[in-house]
């Protein structure tokens, strides 16, 4: 499993930290979507931004039968 994290808030305002998490994730800005693995790390960084972000789990492209 994947995870599909989607920016749904801007980080203007938010503490130095927070915005490093979410550049770490390799969100840009409102709207931008990223498809992390679904590590311990990552699951950790999505929950200190959780206010600012969207998850929804995704299974893996290469994992999944193509038609």
């Amino acid at each position: 499993m994947k995870l599909r994290v989607r920016q749904k808030a801007s980080n203007i305002g938010q503490v130095e930290h927070t915005r490093k998490v979410i550049k770490g994730l390799g969100l840009r800005g409102p709207g931008s979507v990223v498809v992390v693995a679904n590590t311990p790390s990552f699951r950790g960084m999505v929950k200190k931004v959780l206010h600012l972000v969207e998850v929804e789990e995704v299974a893996d492209e290469a994992a999944s039968p193509k038609s």
